[in-house]
């Protein structure tokens, strides 16, 4: 007789959907799947309450399926609170497809896509994120009304890229004016992790303040890109957490300040565009707060995307996205004075505020 031995990590994967960490007390997860096409994807919908759920679909070759549904929620929940903070009468939402975006996707399967999302009847409203483009919006807007972000010569924003990016460019500046007394970025050292649309726009405006920018990608194609484009240096080291420097901008994928990296961290701020960038809010947040590492809180920072594409919804013009973006700023010191006033750790502060914007609107909703 064979006995299979599993280990407590294939154990937890093994839970329901109701029982994986990443759930809290999510309203709907819907697994869509479509032979013809290829499609596989998740869309998760965290909470409805400030309106319906909007956030962007993310195409990604995850390593498992149990991946892939941590991930949109987790995604999902941080759109609840992005849009709860930033005073948007918005729910949380999002979606990955599973896949390779540069070889799997296909106009086909965003169409495909599309129809589920068209299922839903509004209450999920999708958006680009990584492994997306305009283009690929616009193809779901063919299928469905319930899409954002689509060209600006089909009435829509545009690419949110750039405004997510001087949302995080903003909240930096908060975040510095709060550590050192001075909001001015000339002379820091800013390490960019990720130079994506949103990284790359984020150097922009770092290097136009003067700021001595180093950055670190998977695809040396884009550092030298970007290094010819803007004169930042390329990060030559094997490990950019123990590298000393002022600011740590993470911009690409999320949980990079974890349990190995959360001591190595050599920087006096971190504020950065990547979503759930603490594998642990929690335990990682106290960490940063014991370390003096001012910690920008995400979902407040990289709002300026949301904003953006939210403009479409409430026809608001360009400068109406820029004001309610640049109010990022005093939103984060805000933040950061309620977090030190009250012992708290800055995610705490910020979660607090939007939870209390959420529950005040659940009241109104039940008289």
């Amino acid at each position: 007789m064979t006995t299979n031995v599993i280990d407590a990590k294939d154990f937890k994967k093994m839970a329901p959907v109701f029982g994986q960490l990443s759930f809290d007390e999510h309203e709907q997860i819907v697994f869509c799947n479509d032979k013809d096409t290829g499609l596989k994807a998740i869309i998760g919908i965290h909470n409805t309450v400030l309106g319906p759920a909007l956030g962007g679909t993310r195409m990604w070759n995850y390593e498992s399926e149990w991946d892939a549904l941590n991930d949109v929620l987790r995604l999902s929940r941080g759109m609840t609170f992005k849009s709860a903070i930033t005073g948007l009468n918005l729910g949380g939402g999002k979606a990955v497809i599973i896949g390779d975006a540069k070889t799997q996707k296909t106009p086909e399967l965003m169409k495909r896509f599309g129809q589920f999302v068209h299922s839903l009847s509004g209450k999920y409203i999708t958006a680009e994120d990584v492994g997306m483009a305009t283009e690929d919006m616009d193809t779901v807007r063919e299928v469905t009304p319930y899409v954002t972000g689509i060209s600006e010569s089909k009435g829509g924003a545009g690419n949110p890229s750039p405004i997510t990016a001087y949302g995080v460019f903003m909240g930096m500046k908060a975040a510095a004016q709060f550590k050192y007394g001075s909001d001015i970025l000339e002379d820091k050292n800013v390490f960019v992790q990720g130079i994506g649309n949103v990284g790359e726009a984020l150097v922009e405006h770092l290097v136009n303040e003067g700021a001595n920018v180093t950055i670190a990608d998977i695809s040396q194609e884009r550092l030298e890109e970007v290094k010819n484009k803007y004169g930042a240096t390329i990060y030559g080291g094997n490990d950019i957490y123990s590298e000393r420097m002022d600011i740590y901008a993470p911009c690409a994928l999320g949980a990079t300040i974890n349990d190995e990296t959360i001591y190595k961290i050599n920087a006096d701020i971190i504020a950065g565009a990547a979503n759930n960038q603490l594998a642990d809010e929690v335990n990682h947040g106290r960490i940063l707060q014991e370390r003096g590492i001012v910690y920008a809180p995400d979902f407040l920072i990289n709002a300026g995307g949301i904003i953006n594409v939210y403009a479409e919804l409430e026809n608001y013009d360009r400068a109406e996205i820029m004001r309610k973006t640049e109010n990022i700023y005093n939103t984060t010191l805000e933040i950061l004075d309620r977090a030190k006033a009250n012992n708290l750790t800055t995610h705490n502060a910020a979660l607090n505020i939007a939870k209390e914007r959420i529950e005040t609107r659940r009241r109104e909703n039940t008289k």
